[in-house]
């Protein structure tokens, strides 16, 4: 299985589109991220048509226990992403 980082997603927009200049591309790509970033930041679901969405789920606080030495540790409160896969993502996954 191979891995898409932000910079192997770049030249693959760059291979696609050679008209356009480098540094727009990673522009437009960051702006995406921050885009998406600010969204969640400000609990804002984000939603990509036939990929999936981006939210924020709360989890309230509770306590869990320490593996290592099995006391009990109080968790506060917080806020966690989720992604939620859209239908046209799940069919070509299945496909």
């Amino acid at each position: 299985m191979t891995e898409l980082n932000k910079s192997d997603l770049i030249i693959k927009i760059m291979n696609l589109n050679s008209q356009i200049n480098p540094k727009e591309i990673e522009k437009t790509v960051d702006t995406f991220f921050k885009t998406i970033n600010i969204s969640l930041t400000n609990s804002k679901k984000v939603e990509l048509r036939g990929f999936g969405s981006f939210g924020v789920k709360k989890r309230e606080a509770r306590l869990a226990r320490n593996p290592k030495t099995g006391s009990t540790v109080a968790v506060s409160a917080k806020k966690i992403p989720f992604f939620k896969m859209g239908k046209g993502m799940k069919e070509q996954l299945n496909n």
